[in-house]
Parts: structure tokens; sequence; C-alpha cells
């Protein structure tokens, strides 16, 4: 089963996400996926924040801001994973210190990462933002960026057994039960 939680910064995506892995019974281990790349101070703070939230909730956190394959390989069979963030995970995969990946190049790759993290999961839950509704021009960068992630929400939305939007920290649902096929 794959959810997907949707929402803007702060609107309690998160909470909600944790809150679904919760419910989730008959599983091997929950993991947490942590796709924030740390640079500064307060890059860690917020990480420490996020991991005091976990604390007691039975999560095995798994760092790996890129390249996802690579935690694929340490969820065991039958678990159920929590992915935070895919906004976080374009951009890391998009703006890369050796230069700008092309959005093409990036859709591709993380949806193929997502096929893999699926098939070791029993359930996927992905937590992505919604960065498209502030009507800021941005440079070509930026909007490749935005378009990036917009079309790969966009497959993951169709390819969800169930997904919500968190507005204001209460989930309104986009879609429960209907799978079409998108490449992911």
């Amino acid at each position: 089963m794959v959810y997907l939680i949707i929402g803007g910064s702060g609107s309690g995506k998160s909470a909600y996400a944790e809150q679904l892995m919760e419910r989730f019974t008959g599983v091997t281990e929950k993991y947490y996926l942590a796709t924030m790349q740390i640079f500064d101070e307060e890059g860690e703070k917020r990480k420490m924040k996020h991991k005091a939230a976990r604390q007691g909730k039975g999560f095995l956190t798994i760092e790996q801001p890129r390249d996802i394959k690579k935690a694929v390989e340490q969820i065991r069979p039958g678990s159920a994973v929590l992915l935070e963030c895919m906004s976080n995970l374009v951009a890391n995969e998009m703006f890369r210190a050796d230069g700008i990946v092309p959005g093409g190049q990036v859709k591709e790759k993380i949806l193929s990462e997502m096929r893999a993290l699926r098939e070791a999961a029993s359930r996927l839950v992905i937590v992505t933002n919604n960065v498209f509704e502030d009507g800021v021009p941005y440079d070509a960068d930026t909007l490749a960026y935005i378009r990036t992630l917009g079309e790969i929400n966009q497959c993951l939305l169709r390819e969800a057994d169930e997904a919500a939007e968190v507005v204001v920290g209460l989930p309104v649902s986009l879609k429960e039960g209907r799978k079409e096929p998108c490449g992911f």
C-alpha cells in the first residue's frame, strides 16, 4: 500500500504521516527514511526536533538524502516506511555539488527508486510539499525544480492507494483506492 501525504510548510503533514504509521499493525519494522541534507546549525536543530518527535514511536531512522536505493537494501521485507520528504529528495538529487541534474533524469531516477522502495515495504508513506501556489516568479533552475517535483507528485498521486492533503493540521482525502499506472 502506498500513501501520499501532501501539504504546505508547517501544515502538520509530518505529524499526520507519523500518526498513520502508528496505526499500521503486522509490519516487521517501521522505518523513518529522512532525506533532509544538513548544511548548517539550523538544519541540525530541525533534524533533532523531528527525532525528538519520533522518540518512543518505534521508528528505525535511516538518513539518506540521496540515492534511496542504498536505503532499500537496509529495509526488512514486510516493513512500513515513512519517506520524509520528497521535496528534499528532489532538491538533493537535482542540485548537486557537481552541477544541476536535468529534471527528466531526476524524475526517472526517483520514480525508479520509489518502485524499489514500494517493493521492499508492505506499506509506504511518502510526505511531500505543496510548493506550487505562491505565485512568486523564480529563476529558471528553481522553476525546473518546481516542475520536476510537480511531475513526481502527480505520478505518486496516481499510483497511491490513498492520498491526503494536510491543511492546518487536518487531513483532507484526495484519493482512496483508485490506482492509475504512471510508471512508478
